[in-house]
């Protein structure tokens, strides 16, 4: 893409500098000499376990939950897992289920060879990455068959909490125009520490994420992705107190995008930072080989903080984004980073900020599906305001060649929306989509006016502020409400009891296979 803004290439340099000690920081002292209850759940689904026990609790939770309570999960469950396999000679479900009927400690199994244990387990898991990888293979044979839409990319959103009434909503839309379909989760259940089993006709604000669920709609975005000659991608949410173990769920499913942000889920629903710093690690070593791309929440921010002060905020917490992903192997390509249209509609000139700051997120991210988000902030319930503002959005989207555009909605304030607030949505999104479609080609912007001066601003402070974090590290600064003027500590939030330190023997096959990337 061509380069409009006139931004220092040096100061963008000393960013990504910053982020990379950051993100170093983070991956040396909290990430790789820990484990989590999710990250090993994650384990014993990717060993292919699944189901629940006569009181409905998932099969990964019942095992994790064993082992860990006898204090030995710090060699991780695929090492007693694999030690009840070989000594009783059955397979990962069949010792889960004799685990949740009571029939089988882990703990009480005789320590076997060790070289038979990691040979069984090896196998399964090997299995398990092939099938992921046939997935990816599948979804790209797909694209290539019938094709994709050009970009901006149409997502928008289905929330009924109704699986079945979710696929009705998701199929029109599909036919009206939209490339991504996008099942909210319902409302708290990145809160849960287990992921519920089963389809689901019941859920508050959304439709909670199930691995049945997931095959559902996937199945009927595939048969109207036929009907309508072109591949309609899934997206859905792996942020949480379960971000690995759904990540697990949508590789096995062939989701296209899948929500997956460890500060979002610290700074907005308070889940502690070292729990969700590993369990993100995990979560994208398997997006990365799944070919799944992932939504960053940077958005978020504005919603809570001003978008003309805090602007900076949004681009530092991208560039460490950026730096956390490659560190779990996840190419620039599969980075859909996030961030918003969240200026006072009041403001002189509100438009211009906004365009500086798209423009400037789509220079210094040349190769991220970078994914922009609708004005929610500001929204009342005068629906024909809300819709030109949704228009001037979708205008600045395709003038600054965003990836995935996230639709608004005329009655954003109002209620979850109707088939056709979303086909209005869609509309207004199409016509100036088309219309508007080489306009950034055609556009430069005046030599220092006042859009170079704005991305020129924003991107010194945010370089600033990237240079202090690197001194004090990201857990302090977090600490003290440098992201969306909300504080977290270490030791708060939800799941801290769910983080289990290393042993030395600890043993995860996923580790070395994930790390080995697509063949």
């Amino acid at each position: 893409m061509e380069k409009k803004l006139n931004l220092d290439q040096n100061l963008i340099d000393r960013g990504r500098e910053a982020a990379r000690k950051i993100a170093a920081r983070v991956y040396e002292e909290i990430i790789e000499p820990n484990t989590t209850v999710a990250v090993e759940r994650t384990v014993v689904r990717l060993l292919g376990v699944d189901g629940v026990d006569h009181q409905d609790v998932p099969l990964p939770n019942v095992v994790v939950d064993q082992v860990h309570k006898g204090g030995e999960l710090d060699k991780g469950i695929a090492y007693w897992m694999g030690n009840a396999m070989v000594a009783k000679n059955m397979t990962a479900q069949e010792v889960a289920e004799a685990v949740g009927r009571g029939e089988l400690n882990l703990l009480e199994i005789p320590p076997g060879n060790d070289a038979e244990i990691k040979q069984v387990i090896d196998a399964e898991a090997s299995k398990m990455i092939e099938h992921i990888i046939s997935q990816r293979k599948k979804r790209e044979d797909l694209q290539a068959k019938l094709g994709i839409g050009s970009t901006p990319l149409i997502y928008v959103i289905v929330a009924t909490g109704n699986i079945y009434e979710d696929v009705i909503q998701a199929q029109a839309a599909a036919k009206q125009g939209a490339d991504i379909i996008a099942v909210i989760r319902t409302t708290a259940q990145s809160l849960l520490d287990y992921v519920p089993y089963g389809p689901t006709t019941e859920g508050f604000g959304g439709t909670y994420a199930t691995q049945e669920n997931f095959r559902i709609m996937r199945k009927a975005l595939d048969e109207v992705s036929e009907e309508v000659g072109r591949y309609i991608h899934l997206c859905n949410y792996c942020s949480g107190l379960c971000m690995p173990e759904i990540a697990a769920m949508g590789a096995i499913e062939r989701l296209d995008v899948m929500l997956n942000d460890a500060m979002y889920g610290i700074l907005f629903r308070d889940i502690n930072m070292k729990r969700t710093f590993i369990d993100q690690h995990f979560s994208r070593m398997i997006n990365a080989v799944a070919g799944i791309i992932i939504n960053t929440g940077e958005d978020n921010y504005l919603t809570t903080a001003d978008a003309v002060e805090e602007a900076h905020t949004v681009l530092a917490s991208q560039l460490i984004n950026e730096q956390m992903a490659l560190n779990s192997n996840l190419p620039e390509e599969q980075m859909g980073l996030g961030h918003a249209f969240e200026m006072n509609p009041d403001l002189e000139d509100g438009l211009l900020m906004e365009i500086a700051q798209a423009q400037m997120a789509r220079e210094i991210f040349p190769k991220a599906p970078l994914k922009y988000m609708p004005p929610t902030k500001y929204m009342t319930g005068n629906i024909f305001k809300g819709h030109i503002m949704d228009a001037m959005f979708n205008l600045t989207g395709v003038l600054t060649g965003q990836h995935i555009q996230l639709l608004g909605m005329l009655t954003e304030a109002i209620h979850t929306p109707f088939l056709q607030d979303r086909a209005l949505s869609i509309e207004n999104a199409k016509y100036i989509f088309n219309n508007a479609r080489h306009l950034g080609d055609e556009i430069m912007f005046k030599p220092n006016g006042k859009i170079q001066k704005r991305a020129q601003y924003v991107l010194k402070k945010a370089v600033t502020m990237l240079e202090e974090i690197a001194e004090m590290g990201l857990v302090r600064a977090i600490e003290k409400g440098m992201f969306a003027d909300i504080k977290r500590s270490l030791t708060g939030g939800k799941g801290l009891d769910g983080v289990v330190k290393k042993a030395d023997r600890y043993y995860n096959p996923f580790f070395s296979l994930l790390k080995g990337g697509v063949k």
